[in-house]
């Protein structure tokens, strides 16, 4: 069967001398591995939409056990990312979060819009990175089923404190009352910064970027955003490490 839909490439790796194995993010069928034949060859117009980072309108075979690229076409393609090594490593990060969480062989529209956009604001700068990468984590996260509960203390109800204390391991919060019952190693989060988390969780979409933060605020917020990633996901993430290499945390 033919599918036509639009998809961003996630990842990409030489086949041959002139072929292409790409990952790529589709709305209609999710994450799936697919065969670009030819696409390194110049005069290919798959050789910009099939390249990392590009966002294409794309026409797939699928096959028994495979999918192959008959056309695409770039919508967009993200070649700024790469100017600056910071921004080229969120984004080499986000990628690999999204091939480890979003669906296969299912609709993934929500996981695209949410890269698009995080991909849009670190083309231009117009966000901090410290801003971005908790926002694409956490909602990517609660998209794929992960959502943690942040409303109020998960043994008395509580809604605020000063600080909230954040376990990353069980998604929870617990005020400074029952916390002490709970031991663990929890998050303190200050007011602002709880307010931030549970925004990049519970926003309507359309106003999902829009919040601010200090400077520390920022990166107590992704401190803890990714710690909820690494233990929720129980694994590391090379691009991960590779970013915080560039970044001062």
């Amino acid at each position: 069967m033919h599918l036509e839909t639009d998809g961003l490439i996630l990842g990409e790796q030489s086949v041959g001398e002139s072929d292409r194995l790409v990952t790529v993010l589709t709305r209609d069928e999710g994450v799936l591995r697919a065969f670009a034949r030819q696409a390194k060859r110049v005069k290919s117009a798959k050789l910009s939409a099939t390249q990392l980072f590009c966002y294409s309108r794309l026409s797939i075979y699928k096959g028994r056990e495979t999918y192959i690229i008959d056309d695409a076409r770039p919508i967009e393609l993200f070649f700024d990312l790469r100017r600056d090594l910071e921004h080229l490593a969120l984004a080499q990060y986000f990628c690999e979060l999204a091939r480890s969480v979003a669906p296969q062989e299912a609709p993934a529209g929500d996981f695209l819009r949410l890269l698009l956009n995080a991909f849009h604001f670190l083309q231009k700068g117009t966000k901090p990175l410290f801003l971005l990468k908790p926002v694409v984590e956490m909602r990517m996260l609660s998209f794929a089923g992960y959502m943690p509960n942040l409303v109020a203390c998960c043994e008395c109800g509580r809604y605020l404190a000063d600080p909230m204390y954040f376990y990353p391991a069980r998604g929870e919060l617990a005020c400074p009352d029952c916390a002490p019952r709970l031991g663990g190693a929890p998050m303190a989060l200050p007011p602002g910064v709880l307010t931030a988390l549970r925004h990049t969780v519970y926003a309507d979409f359309e106003k999902l970027f829009s919040f601010t933060l200090p400077e520390a605020g920022l990166h107590a917020l992704a401190a803890a955003s990714e710690r909820y990633v690494l233990c929720t996901l129980d694994r590391g993430f090379q691009t991960l490490t590779f970013f915080h290499g560039l970044a001062p945390r």
